[in-house]
């Protein structure tokens, strides 16, 4: 069976990115069970930071890239309802990756707390410091974690189900192999 795959470039950002969402999510976690004042609370809140930020301007060129290269279409035999499921997960896993770095880079910038890239490069404080305003994006980065942990758990049962059903799907972005077909 020849299956249509995504770009090396598409995969790379997928890759990558999933590999940057699951090492910031348990940092996040390890984060929260640091008492305020242990030393080491500071690097791993900019690790943290530095990884949201590493996420968000991946996902922007990740928007682009995929606003240019059509992506695989979907096997012939799927039903409507789930077309409209792989588009709306697809769309939430966009929506996630970009919303999640940003929340916590507004919540980090109004709060008033900058930080450096990997210790590389301050990164720009761009807004005027309202404590309000990030308390406001903190929260909503805090209910975001819970769209992630949610919209994540259904992409990887819906690969569990892809994969024992050997429709293909998981070919697509898995690395190149000898036999399968690649878009731009």
């Amino acid at each position: 069976m020849k299956v249509q795959t995504y770009s090396s470039i598409a995969r790379i950002f997928h890759w990558v990115s999933a590999a940057l969402m699951f090492a910031v999510v348990p940092i996040a976690w390890y984060m929260g069970v640091l008492a305020r004042n242990d030393p080491s609370k500071g690097t791993w809140i900019t690790v943290h930071k530095s990884i949201g930020i590493t996420i968000l301007f991946l996902t922007l060129l990740r928007i682009a890239h995929r606003m240019t290269n059509r992506a695989p279409d979907l096997p012939n035999g799927f039903s409507s309802l789930e077309r409209l499921a792989a588009h709306s997960a697809h769309f939430l896993l966009y929506f996630t990756l970009f919303a999640m770095p940003l929340t916590g880079y507004l919540m980090s910038d109004l709060g008033g707390h900058p930080f450096n890239w990997f210790g590389l490069f301050q990164v720009p404080q761009l807004l005027t410091v309202d404590k309000a305003s990030s308390s406001f994006f903190h929260n909503l980065h805090k209910i975001g974690q819970w769209v992630v942990y949610t919209v994540v758990t259904i992409h990887l049962l819906a690969v569990i189900k892809h994969v024992r059903n050997g429709d293909g799907i998981f070919e697509r972005m898995w690395p190149n192999r000898p036999g399968h077909s690649q878009n731009r």
